[in-house]
């Protein structure tokens, strides 16, 4: 089991790819390997025949942990086993590169994108893959399953086969769960007029999430203690803001990836980082490093038109900021000294805190001081 990150120290197996007897590629994956809602192709280190299997299926193990053995090239290449053939002379390039048989569905898809496939009703016989010889890869049935997309952009979401909740839908049901049983959770919500915000976005050709998101890492440098984390009783307030941004993998569930040192960054360099992340997310080419250490959290329903929501917290973290749909409507407006009414670009915003840790007028004060930078911004 390889090391999967700088600070993931073990994975859970959750598909083999080949089987003893098999032939493989120096860098053909053999298995994939889960950690944080992350899935991992763990690649041959050799060209060879894997001999033995030694961990199975849904099993947790250290990073370093043999999880399986096999003879290198040149042995496995005199004795080819049953189903595989090398192709060329002794000393051509096929002689150093194993090479397959053709095989069946069951072999030439993985597991993963099999089960995949299936939740969302995808046929692998219609989807061109764009992995090595044309494989099927896991973004790749994303992207047949997801090719809709709504007037924004936004991938419509595609509900999962009936009766079935895949692993990742699985791992998100338990953190939640947890997050609700341990957290005293709470949301507060507060309304702000986004005209400035609109203004801001469209001179720098952005969306209103990252000029939201800088404006909300600007703020937790005043309050503090939102950019925390209460695990037990150790209460641990964070001078870097990692910023999570929840992103929808439709059928697939939801990951939250981090914008590390969020702080360091203005608003184009936050819609790059988020930009990134979130194509990344849904190309499943996320790393498990990338998910991990966010110490604030922001998610964005309202770009699908909804007007309040009560998000979960992100355990350990003790504040999640929920961002609702920006809507024109009537509001009153003092000008001159005088009130009238306008017709302005107005947003939801809700703070769900971890009353463990806080007391509602600091949640109340961080939205206020919030919605006077977002109407100021320019």
């Amino acid at each position: 089991m390889p090391q999967l990150g700088i600070t993931v120290t073990e994975g859970t197996l959750i598909a083999w790819r080949r089987q003893p007897g098999d032939l493989v590629a120096r860098d053909e994956a053999i298995c994939d390997v889960s950690s944080d809602k992350v899935d991992t192709e763990i690649p041959a280190p050799a060209a060879g025949r894997i001999l033995e299997l030694l961990i199975e299926v849904g099993t947790t193990v250290d990073a370093g942990t043999v999880i399986a053995t096999m003879e290198e090239e040149e042995s496995a290449l005199r004795a080819p086993s049953p189903g595989a053939v090398a192709v060329g002379g002794e000393d051509g390039p096929a002689a150093r590169a194993p090479r397959e048989a053709p095989r069946g569905d069951a072999e030439r898809h993985s597991p993963v994108v099999m089960r995949l496939a299936a939740e969302l009703g995808v046929a692998l016989e219609t989807v061109a893959g764009s992995g090595r010889d044309g494989r099927v890869r896991r973004e790749d049935v994303l992207a047949a399953a997801q090719g809709s997309t709504t007037a924004s952009g936004a991938a419509l979401y595609v509900p999962p086969a009936a009766g079935r909740l895949s692993r990742m839908r699985q791992t998100i049901g338990e953190h939640v769960k947890r997050s609700l049983r341990e957290s005293a959770t709470v949301t507060s919500w507060i309304e702000v007029d986004f005209s400035a915000v609109e203004a801001r976005r469209r001179a720098l050709g952005v969306t209103a999430l990252p000029v939201v998101a800088a404006a909300t890492v600007a703020t937790l440098a005043e309050f503090g203690e939102l950019n925390a984390w209460l695990d037990g009783d150790a209460y641990t307030v964070h001078h870097d803001v990692n910023l999570g941004i929840a992103v929808s993998l439709g059928a697939d569930g939801l990951i939250v990836p981090v914008v590390r040192a969020a702080q360091a960054l203005d608003v184009e360099g936050l819609a790059a980082a988020i930009a990134d992340l979130a194509g990344r997310a849904r190309a499943g080419s996320l790393s498990p490093d990338e998910v991990r250490d966010g110490t604030f959290t922001i998610t964005n329903p309202g770009q699908f038109g909804t007007f309040m929501a009560t998000p979960v917290l992100n355990q350990p973290q003790v504040a999640i900021l929920d961002i609702e749909a920006i809507v024109r409507r009537p509001v009153v407006v003092t000008e001159g000294g005088a009130e009238t009414i306008a017709i302005r670009p107005v947003c939801v915003l809700g703070l769900s805190w971890d009353h463990r840790a806080l007391d509602g007028a600091y949640a109340a004060h961080f939205l206020g001081a919030l919605r006077e930078r977002l109407q100021g911004v320019g």
